[in-house]
């Protein structure tokens, strides 16, 4: 009774809420058998899809089992396979490492010997005559591949080509850099790879990446050099001509371009005192000129005067003799006081000027001491500015306080050989007046004895 109570209750419901109303009972049970008849096809559809579904359902989940399954022995076929693959590449890296031993040692040396040349190339004014021979060679050092034969003959071509052309005198044409900063297109002399000279100048090759190029030299070195240079350049093809070459590869030429003159050094290291110096060492200098020229001109004027018997007040022998001549008849002591007397005004004339040059070569070392003070005071300066980091902070004191040195013993060594000069000349005329004064006494006493 439920089960049937369960049956009819869709229908009921249906009925319910249909809009159809039966009048009579069988009109009722009609509509009661129509909404079971199409309550039933609607079950007996979803049962038959449910069914549909069902199956399917199933299926699929037999299509992936088996899906599943052909994977997984896919995946134990693969596994297996990447096994033997991992053992065969072992065994092939460990082949190729045994066969690549002596070639990778080979592609390391050519690496390191592709930049070593390359260095050597950039650095060489070959370079100028045959531009661009380089390029392989940086690519071949940065090479990451075993290179191949034509490669390593032209390896070795640029290296004999280098030794070759080291030996040779070539004449080519390049742009050479003035010192004013313009370019010219110039004919060249190179020497080997030491030497380039062009018009009777020095030339030389700069590396730097940015410019490579040929650039006159600033300062020139000695004029012999330069005559060479000339020479050279105009010389011919088979004429064999002297020439000097810097085996530095222009090392020596640049220190000639940077070092300082003498002038240049009293110039900007000398400083006040070194000019101060200079000043006192040519003031001595044209004093012990002056000097020299009076006692010399002194002397011969005494050595006439020795020839003559006649006093002449013009010197200061004559000066002398001339006090016997105006006093003949005076005693003897008188007359020796007399001389005495006349050869002390004479010598303070004679002497005049030594004493000042003595002070000259005295003060001039003390005023080179004075600047080695002032240049150690500026070095010391700079070391408590910037520390002991960078040397050429330190070198304008340094070489301040040397120069000032050498200054002043450069002016105190040639007064004082002057002087001692002088001091000796002005000793023997002094000498001679003396002699001469004992002469005259002696001849006085002789006579009256």
């Amino acid at each position: 009774m439920s089960q049937l109570i369960t049956r009819l209750l869709p229908v009921l419901l249906c009925l319910a809420v249909s809009p159809v109303s039966a009048q009579t009972l069988e009109e009722l049970s009609q509509i009661v058998r129509e909404a079971a008849t199409s309550e039933a096809k609607v079950n007996q559809q979803r049962e038959a899809r449910f069914v549909r579904e069902r199956d399917n359902q199933r299926q699929l989940l037999v299509d992936a089992r088996r899906e599943l399954a052909d994977e997984n022995a896919r995946a134990d076929r693969l596994r297996v396979e990447y096994d033997q693959n991992e053992r065969a590449l072992a065994d092939q890296e460990i082949t190729l490492s045994e066969r690549m031993g002596n070639l990778g040692e080979l592609f390391g040396v050519v690496r390191q010997s592709a930049g070593d040349v390359q260095a050597a190339l950039d650095d060489s004014m070959v370079t100028a005559q045959l531009p661009g021979r380089t390029q392989f060679l940086s690519d071949l050092a940065q090479r990451r591949e075993l290179p191949t034969v034509p490669e390593l003959r032209q390896l070795w071509s640029a290296m004999v080509t280098e030794i070759a052309e080291s030996g040779k005198v070539v004449r080519f044409s390049a742009p050479v850099e003035r010192t004013s900063g313009e370019k010219e297109q110039l004919e060249i002399v190179r020497l080997g790879v030491f030497n380039a000279v062009s018009e009777g100048i020095f030339l030389d090759w700069d590396t730097r990446k940015s410019r490579e190029n040929f650039i006159e030299l600033p300062r020139q070195p000695a004029g012999r050099y330069v005559g060479m240079a000339q020479d050279l350049q105009g010389a011919g093809t088979e004429e064999i001509i002297p020439m000097s070459v810097d085996f530095t590869r222009g090392q020596i030429l640049r220190a000639v371009v940077q070092s300082k003159t003498p002038i240049e050094r009293v110039r900007e290291d000398g400083g006040p005192v070194g000019y101060v110096i200079l000043g006192l060492g040519l003031f001595g200098l044209l004093l012990c000129l002056w000097k020299a020229f009076s006692l010399y001109s002194t002397g011969g004027k005494i050595a006439r005067q020795m020839k003559d018997q006649q006093a002449n007040r013009n010197n200061p022998l004559g000066r002398v003799l001339s006090i016997y001549s105006d006093n003949p008849e005076v005693n003897l002591e008188t007359l020796e006081l007399k001389l005495d007397e006349a050869i002390l005004r004479e010598t303070a004339p004679i002497e005049t000027g030594l004493s000042f040059i003595k002070v000259l070569y005295v003060v001039a070392p003390l005023l080179g001491l004075l600047g080695t003070v002032v240049g150690m005071i500026a070095t010391f300066q700079m070391i408590t500015l910037f520390g002991t980091g960078d040397p050429r902070m330190m070198a304008g004191g340094i070489s301040t306080a040397l120069v000032t040195t050498v200054l002043g013993l450069t002016v105190a060594i040639p007064l004082t050989l002057f002087h001692s000069f002088l001091q000796g000349k002005a000793k023997a005329l002094i000498q001679v007046l003396e002699e001469q004064a004992a002469g005259i006494i002696a001849r006085i006493a002789e006579q009256r004895a």
